[in-house]
């Protein structure tokens, strides 16, 4: 059931140096999830994305992926937020740039508030970077709160915010 996905939303817009330019980074980030158990079911092309808020900070480089693991949503997001770590992802303000940025968008339709989780992701269906990445793997997934399909989430963004398909 498609609804029942797990995706992620991955980015990231600085060079790491250990794997170089972000989508080499990301790309190696997707590796790595491989070898913690999680697989990685499909994933979309890569996009160059301006960064939201707009900002003079490089472009992004982003895309969504469905993955399979028997990971426990809090379980999951450990992981990636483990993995950001190990790439050298610092948190440090808030739409900052960033070397890896891996986001739990949903949970398998899970519905979740906790301090330190959200399911679905709470800015997902305002964000056309994650949306068309989204409605290009999964065009039938729907949000687990207001039932819309991806596509029709990204149907109803303005087209404001720029993003280029990158070459595979």
């Amino acid at each position: 059931m498609r609804d029942k996905l797990l995706l992620i939303g991955i980015g990231g817009n600085l060079a790491s140096p250990r794997f170089g330019a972000p989508v080499d980074t990301l790309s190696a980030a997707l590796v790595v999830l491989e070898a913690e158990g999680i697989q990685v079911a499909t994933r979309s092309a890569w996009y160059r994305t301006e960064p939201v808020p707009r900002s003079d900070q490089p472009w992004f480089v982003n895309a969504v992926a469905s993955l399979t693991t028997h990971l426990a949503a809090p379980d999951l997001l450990a992981v990636l937020q483990a993995v950001e770590e190990q790439f050298g992802r610092v948190r440090s303000e808030r739409n900052a740039s960033r070397v890896l940025d891996l986001d739990l968008l949903d949970h398998r339709g899970q519905v979740t508030q906790t301090a330190s989780l959200v399911l679905p992701h709470p800015r997902l269906h305002q964000r056309r970077f994650v949306l068309l990445p989204l409605a290009e793997i999964a065009p039938d997934w729907r949000h687990p709160l207001s039932g819309l399909t991806a596509k029709q989430l990204l149907s109803r963004l303005a087209a404001k915010q720029p993003i280029e398909r990158l070459p595979c």
